[in-house]
């Protein structure tokens, strides 16, 4: 009969404990690393009127636009509108 030997190496000794291992090790690293980027660098706190200042901004957005589209709707209404009937001049012609 033949008898089975078991490996008998120490479990640190595998490849692919380590493989197993290392990805939720990165994942801490990456959090430590995270957390002191948020430490060092916070977000700026918002100004007590930032929604009033943000309808401004669109506001001004808006007239810009509008601007942009100005000469557009110039010719545009232009073509719409009937001409006025140009007075004709009575000026009398000379003969030579």
């Amino acid at each position: 009969m033949k008898q089975h030997t078991t490996d008998t190496k120490p479990w640190w000794q595998y490849g692919h404990v380590w493989l197993i291992i290392s990805g939720p090790a990165v994942v801490i690293v990456a959090g430590f690393i995270t957390l002191v980027i948020a430490i060092r660098m916070p977000d700026p706190v918002l100004a007590e009127d930032y929604y009033r200042r943000g309808l401004n901004i669109n506001q001004t957005l808006a007239a810009e636009k509008d601007m942009q589209l100005a000469p557009a709707m110039q010719s545009r209404n232009h073509v719409v509108t009937p001409k006025p009937e140009s007075a004709k001049p009575n000026t009398p012609t000379k003969t030579p």
